[in-house]
């Protein structure tokens, strides 16, 4: 039986975890409208992954602490107006890939693992990459539970938010920080090409059935959770990439979903 393997095993507990982080992060993105961000964080991370390929430090590591001083990066600049937000996004987008490229390019040898960060590799992660998605799902779990009354506020109207004496900049800065961490620890699921949608798809699912945030991300959880595994299935059976595999599930459940419901409320 498949299940008797350990990387199947390693990769759904690797699902498991990224569900749970990315639909707890997913789901302040979505309600923040961050999603443009969030995909500026996926890119610049590059350039850790290339630091850390030439210097030899741990690949993930690197891109972790990369793509955490970008997204605060981007914070602080358009927090400040020294730069409109989406110019700030594109600075850091296109130096965080072109700093990937040049240093991955002056690495000797051949780095063969390069393409399991761009496009993902779900069936190669090991103990070290579940260590690194538990840490951080802990993480955000954590953080959730200590914090979701100003996270929500923060989410839906920062201005309000403000008015209550929240600490609203704190917030944005530490969301910003576990975005870039969840998305460096997706990496190796899905890849830097797919990992903005394990942070979006989940979320637009849920919110077919929720405006609720604590619901929606619930349910951003449970169907991440299953297009994990529903792209694992096809994966398998068709020995295609499993990245791209799960953000193919992801779209045609949704779809789906939402044509269903669309039609639903044609005849009621």
């Amino acid at each position: 039986m498949i299940l008797e393997y350990s990387f199947v095993q390693n990769a759904l507990l690797g699902s498991l975890l990224a569900s749970i982080a990315c639909g707890l992060v997913g789901t302040y993105i979505v309600s923040r409208r961050l999603v443009l961000i969030s995909g500026g964080i996926t890119h610049a991370s590059f350039g850790g992954i290339g630091l850390g390929v030439y210097f030899g430090v741990n690949p993930i590591l690197a891109a972790m602490a990369f793509a955490v001083a970008s997204a605060c990066g981007v914070q602080w600049m358009s927090a400040r107006g020294r730069i409109r937000e989406d110019s700030a996004i594109a600075v850091f987008w296109t130096f965080g890939m072109s700093l990937g490229i040049i240093f991955s390019f002056m690495t000797p040898g051949f780095v063969a693992d390069l393409s399991s960060y761009l496009f993902g590799s779900i069936l190669a992660i090991g103990p070290g990459d579940l260590w690194v998605l538990g840490i951080v799902a802990a993480a955000v779990v954590a953080t959730f539970a200590l914090l979701m009354r100003t996270i929500v506020c923060t989410a839906f109207d920062p201005v309000f938010a403000r008015s209550l004496r929240l600490p609203v900049p704190a917030i944005e800065y530490i969301m910003m920080a576990l975005t870039a961490m969840t998305i460096v620890a997706t990496l190796r699921l899905v890849g830097i090409v797919l990992a903005i949608s394990l942070l979006t798809m989940p979320q637009l699912t849920a919110g077919i059935f929720t405006y609720s945030f604590p619901r929606m991300a619930t349910l951003s959880i449970l169907f991440g959770m299953a297009y994990c595994a529903g792209g694992l299935a096809v994966s398998y059976w068709l020995n295609v990439p499993s990245g791209a595999s799960i953000i193919f599930v992801s779209i045609i459940i949704y779809a789906a979903l939402k044509t269903i419901k669309t039609a639903a409320a044609k005849f009621m």
